[in-house]
């Protein structure tokens, strides 16, 4: 008799889902329902009022957010797991208060993840979740781990960078990876970073699955534009990205070759000093902001440039650089994190000393007096690499083998 194999049942979970910059989680789902994995979207909130993506409103109308639960129904739902077993209960409240001694966040957050964590669990027998998985090594995290110690499934989780690197002993990254069945990184550096805080005997736990894009949306490439050498800058306008000292480098740039043009696509806190500093070197016409956009704005405003320049301080794998290859547009970058994984100097574009406004600068002036026939060489060779390693479905597909190992 033929057996038809068990469906895999995963939880993913997220705080905030979806968000306008995560639309590599959204891709990576799809992917994985497109294998046959069946996907259950838990996030702790909300972000709807900023989303204007159909695709992310869509998402967003297939989570369960848990904290539409209200404040009430998670408690009681707390103390009735704790009843149920008392045991699990007592080792996660002692987790719980080692965490917040240990200055993960206060002992009331922790109880507060320690509620989600409860209500997972629960939904997750009630839905026949096989296992739970989390992005970003921080409090989705620790929300899965706490619902594993109430008698939830096995987790695991992604972690990207930079974040969850700028405060690792606190976040507990070695401690959550000992009770996780695995970790993914997006990049090989990211995987050096998690075992610099492992024990050694967790260190195969650690797989490099990277971030991918549905190759079939980007099956084609437009030419490089005509008209003056532009440049685009994606992303939020936040310290690690690094804007503030493109700018700087730009009017560096800008000054000695006043026809180059830049787009930034993105916003954030930063904008009104980013204003600023483009009014202070009267660049308004050859700076352009363009605001938030949806993937189709994206690729327009790439599709418009002959580069994208990312001139971040700290950075994971951007998935930025991914579509600007993916468009056969070589890559301004930093020589940090992930990114020399992807891009190579000379192949797919230029990498630069993280904060050097002055190299910066040179870079850019030296990309706009390019040949044509060396600009094309390294716009094919952008599309190639990047189809090569970063395929979605490929990645999907290491991600549920990993998901079958872990639910044996």
């Amino acid at each position: 008799m033929n057996l038809r194999s068990k469906t895999l049942r995963i939880g993913y979970l997220v705080n905030t889902y979806p968000r306008p910059s995560h639309s590599f989680i959204r891709r990576e789902i799809a992917a994985l329902e497109a294998e046959g994995v069946e996907i259950h979207r838990f996030a702790m909130r909300s972000n709807r009022a900023e989303l204007s993506d159909p695709a992310d409103l869509a998402e967003d109308a297939r989570t369960e957010h848990v904290l539409n639960a209200g404040g009430r129904r998670l408690l009681i739902g707390l103390l009735r797991q704790g009843a149920a077993k008392p045991r699990q209960f007592a080792a996660a409240l002692q987790l719980a208060r080692r965490r917040a001694a240990a200055g993960e966040s206060s002992l009331a957050r922790q109880i507060i993840y320690l509620a989600e964590g409860a209500h997972i669990a629960a939904r997750a027998r009630d839905l026949q979740i096989d296992h739970i998985h989390a992005h970003f090594g921080t409090n989705s995290t620790r929300v899965a781990a706490y619902a594993r110690l109430m008698g939830g499934p096995r987790f695991s989780f992604t972690v990207h960078g930079p974040e969850e690197f700028d405060n690792t002993a606190a976040l507990d990254l070695g401690g959550k990876l000992a009770g996780a069945e695995f970790c993914a990184t997006v990049s090989s550096y990211g995987r050096s970073q998690m075992c610099r805080w492992a024990q050694t005997g967790d260190w195969d736990k650690v797989q490099v699955v990277h971030c991918g894009l549905d190759l079939s949306r980007w099956d084609t490439s437009a030419p490089l534009p005509q008209g003056p050498f532009h440049m685009v800058a994606v992303g939020r306008f936040a310290e690690q990205k690094g804007f503030g000292l493109l700018i700087r480098a730009f009017a560096k740039a800008w000054r000695r070759d006043p026809s180059l043009r830049l787009s930034l696509v993105g916003d954030g806190e930063l904008r009104p000093q980013i204003e600023a500093l483009v009014a202070a070197e009267g660049m308004e016409n050859a700076v352009n902001l363009l605001g938030w956009q949806d993937e189709s704005g994206v690729r327009a405003a790439m599709n418009a440039a002959h580069a994208l320049v990312t001139p971040s301080f700290a950075e994971g794998l951007p998935v930025v650089i991914m579509e600007a290859m993916a468009c056969a547009r070589p890559v301004i970058a930093t020589y940090i994190a992930g990114i020399p994984e992807l891009v190579r100097p000379g192949q797919e574009g230029w990498l630069i000393p993280a904060g050097d406004a002055d190299a910066l600068a040179e870079t850019m002036l030296a990309a706009a007096a390019t040949d044509a026939e060396t600009l094309a060489r390294m716009s094919a060779s952008a599309r190639a690499r990047v189809t090569a390693r970063h395929d979605i479905r490929v990645s999907a597909q290491k991600l549920k083998a990993l998901f079958s190992r872990a639910t044996g």
